[in-house]
């Protein structure tokens, strides 16, 4: 019976491994909250939950091909896929608002994009990068953020 469920699901190896892919999905997912955390609070529409989703699934993407043996040419075009794909998403958040002629939503954009990348770095296995990333860009989008509006109230007449 065991050789029939390896032969149907790739098995999930010895508790060490398990405990690994566990850790790396568990990091990928708190280090999106971080990020979606600060965007929830700004009451943007890609917050918390869709920071979270995106860097697990960007893990889960970039944890495959190592789970499969395969090379890291294959890793290579993983990476460039997601990459380019979350673009996609990123796009999603960007609005036009045609009356006012403003443009909003490339923080937040931009905040998918970093999560993302900060997911397949911890699939991959990097996860000081990933943490190092995720810092930075809690620095860009809270403290960054606060410097920019004091700037603005000391401008405005």
């Amino acid at each position: 019976m065991a050789q029939f469920w390896e032969d149907v699901f790739s098995g999930p190896g010895d508790w060490q491994h398990m405990g690994r892919v566990f850790l790396r999905l568990s990091v990928a997912s708190v280090l999106g909250a971080v990020v979606g955390l600060e965007r929830h609070r700004e009451g943007k529409s890609a917050g918390l939950r869709t920071h979270m989703l995106v860097a697990l699934g960007a893990a889960l993407f970039t944890l495959i091909p190592g789970e499969a043996k395969m090379t890291t040419a294959d890793l290579s075009r993983v990476i460039q896929g997601v990459a380019a794909g979350i673009g996609f998403l990123g796009a999603g958040t960007i609005l036009k608002l045609g009356e006012e002629h403003r443009i909003e939503g490339l923080t937040s954009a931009a905040s998918v994009w970093l999560t993302a990348a900060a997911g397949m770095s911890v699939g991959a296995g990097w996860i000081w990068p990933a943490v190092i990333g995720v810092v930075w860009a809690w620095v860009i989008l809270f403290l960054i953020h606060r410097f920019e509006q004091r700037l603005r109230e000391k401008h405005l007449p």
